[in-house]
C-alpha cells in the first residue's frame, strides 16, 4: 500500500470512529442507540457441526439463550435431513422449546416443503436465502439466483396468505470461493429481489468471511441504493478475523441489527479454513464498549457458550471467553470482569 493510500486509509478510519461516537453521543439512550442482535447459533452455528447434536441439548440451549435478553434466536431449519441430518429433529426442537412472546423464533426454509412442514409446527416467522454469487448458488442449492428467487416466490405467497414474517438472507456479498470478489451491483439485485417478494429484513452475509472494511463499505453504499438501513442486517463469519471491523462498517452505514452466533459456532461448507460466525460475546462487549444497547446478559451468555462448547467437544472461539478463563463472569459498568485477579501475567 503506498504512503498516499495509507495516510487517505487513515483519515478514513478516523472519520467512520468519530462519526460513530458523534451518533451515539446525539442519540443518548434513543432507539437509534438499542442494537438488535439475532442469535444464530441454533441453526447456523449447528448446521455443520459433524456431532449430532441431541434434541435434549439443542433444546436446553435454546432455553438458556431465551433467558439472556435475545430478541431474535433462529432455532433450527425445515430441511431434508439428508442434505443436513443435524436438523432431522427440527419439528420437535420447535414445538418442545419454551417460547418466550417476546422473543421471535425464524426458522430457515428452504422450500415450500420446509414451509409447510414448519407451519404445521406453529412457525410465526421463516427465513429464505439467495446468493450474490451465480457459482455459489449453483452449488450450494443446483440452481441459478434467478430460480432460488423463482422458488421462494411460491413460499413467499403462502407466508403472506398465513401470516407469517419472512426474513431475507443473501449470501456471499463481497467474497464467493468460487467467484472471489462479488459485484455490490450483484448484492443490491439480490436484496432488491428479496424485498420484493416480502422480506421485512434482509442479512447480508460474508459467508465465507473474507471481506475487508473497503469492500464491506462499497457493498454497504451500493444496497443502499435500493434499501433503507431499517431493512438490513449484517451477518459477518470470522474466518480473517475481519468481522468486528466489518460489523463496525455497517454500525457506521446505520444499520442496527446483528447476526452473531454464541462461542463464534459454525462455518461454511464450502470454504476450505473459514472458521465460524462472529462470536455474540465479542460482539457485545465491542457494543457495550461504544455504549451501545442489545439488552442481552453477558456473563450469563459466556456460560451458555462453555456449556455448549463443553458438549462439542471444542474451545469457544470467542476472544472474551478466552480471557476470562475458567473464572466465573460478573458485570460492572456493561463490561465483563474476573471475579479473581490473583493470576499475574508477563507481556
Amino acid at each position: 500500500m503506498s504512503l498516499f493510500k495509507l495516510s487517505q486509509f487513515r483519515r478514513q478510519s478516523i472519520q467512520l470512529t468519530q462519526r460513530i461516537s458523534n451518533s451515539i453521543r446525539n442519540h443518548g439512550t434513543s432507539s437509534d442507540n438499542a442494537i438488535r442482535i439475532v442469535e444464530v447459533g441454533p441453526r447456523d452455528g449447528l448446521q455443520n457441526e459433524p456431532k449430532y447434536v441431541e434434541t435434549d441439548v439443542k433444546i436446553e440451549f435454546i432455553n438458556r439463550l431465551s433467558k439472556v435478553g435475545f430478541q431474535n434466536i433462529e432455532v433450527t431449519s425445515f430441511v431434508s435431513p439428508k442434505w443436513i441430518p443435524q436438523f432431522k429433529d427440527s419439528s420437535e426442537v420447535f414445538q418442545r422449546i419454551e417460547k418466550d412472546d417476546s422473543i421471535s423464533y425464524p426458522v430457515l426454509v428452504p422450500n415450500i416443503k420446509g414451509f409447510e412442514a414448519a407451519i404445521a409446527g406453529g412457525v410465526k416467522e421463516i427465513a429464505i436465502f439467495a446468493a450474490a454469487s451465480e457459482t455459489f448458488s449453483q452449488k450450494n442449492i443446483n440452481c441459478s439466483i434467478e430460480e432460488s428467487i423463482n422458488r421462494f416466490r411460491v413460499v413467499a405467497e403462502a407466508a403472506k396468505k398465513a401470516n407469517v414474517k419472512i426474513r431475507g438472507y443473501v449470501s456471499t456479498v463481497v467474497g464467493c470461493p468460487y467467484e472471489g470478489p462479488i459485484q455490490p451491483t450483484a448484492v443490491a439485485k439480490v436484496t432488491e429481489d428479496l424485498l420484493k417478494l416480502g422480506c421485512y429484513e434482509i442479512s447480508l452475509g460474508d459467508t465465507i468471511g473474507v471481506g475487508s472494511i473497503a469492500a464491506m463499505n462499497k457493498m454497504l453504499i451500493e444496497v443502499k441504493t435500493i434499501a433503507k438501513p431499517q431493512q438490513l442486517a449484517i451477518h459477518c463469519h470470522n474466518t480473517y478475523g475481519q468481522a468486528l471491523p466489518n460489523i463496525l462498517c455497517a454500525l457506521n452505514h446505520d444499520i442496527r441489527v446483528i447476526d452473531s452466533a454464541v462461542s463464534g459456532l459454525g462455518g461454511c461448507p464450502y470454504a476450505k479454513g473459514a472458521s465460524g460466525n462472529v462470536p455474540t460475546e465479542d460482539v457485545i462487549y465491542m457494543l457495550n464498549g461504544l455504549g451501545l444497547h442489545t439488552g442481552i446478559d453477558l456473563p450469563e451468555l459466556v456460560m451458555i457458550g462453555r456449556f455448549i462448547c463443553s458438549y462439542l467437544g471444542r474451545k469457544s472461539e470467542s476472544k472474551v471467553t478466552l480471557a476470562l478463563g475458567d473464572s466465573k463472569p460478573s458485570v460492572k459498568h456493561d463490561h465483563v470482569h474476573h471475579h479473581d485477579h490473583s493470576h499475574s501475567h508477563s507481556h
